[in-house]
């Protein structure tokens, strides 16, 4: 029993350590993007160029076509059908915590999307906007 109870009071401090976690990789991130010259970042530039529809070779597409205009909700790749996680870091605590990983997904879906790589500015409101969802 007592190794049941530091068992559930290590998952609960874990759980409450996380968003620590994930704001540190985040705020890294973005001091990154700000010294190769991006400005403030704004949650509603973020959040405008989420919606914003582009022309790609598999016809026009914004980042909610795959995503969803709710972040909270799994998506659903438009192409391949493969099933994403939900987007917003409220609705999935893996989401966010791995630089590496959200370099990545910047590389792949900025080039798939905009049809080039994003920007720092772009990356920086994109992340300002999916850690308020």
């Amino acid at each position: 029993m007592k190794r049941a109870g530091m068992m559930v009071m290590a998952l609960a401090f874990s759980l409450l350590l996380a968003p620590l976690a994930r704001a540190g990789t985040v705020q890294d991130l973005m001091k990154g993007y700000q010294a190769a010259g991006a400005g403030e970042f704004s949650a509603a530039r973020g959040e405008t160029m989420w919606n914003a529809v582009h022309d790609t070779k598999d016809g026009p597409m914004s980042c909610n076509t795959c995503h969803t205009t709710n972040l909270k909700n799994p998506g659903k790749h438009v192409v391949t059908g493969k099933v994403i996680d939900p987007m917003a870091p409220s609705a999935n605590p893996q989401r966010l915590t791995d630089a590496k990983f959200m370099e990545k997904w910047f590389k792949r879906n900025c080039k798939e999307t905009l049809n080039r790589e994003c920007t720092p500015q772009e990356k920086g409101d994109f992340l300002a906007f999916l850690i308020g969802q």
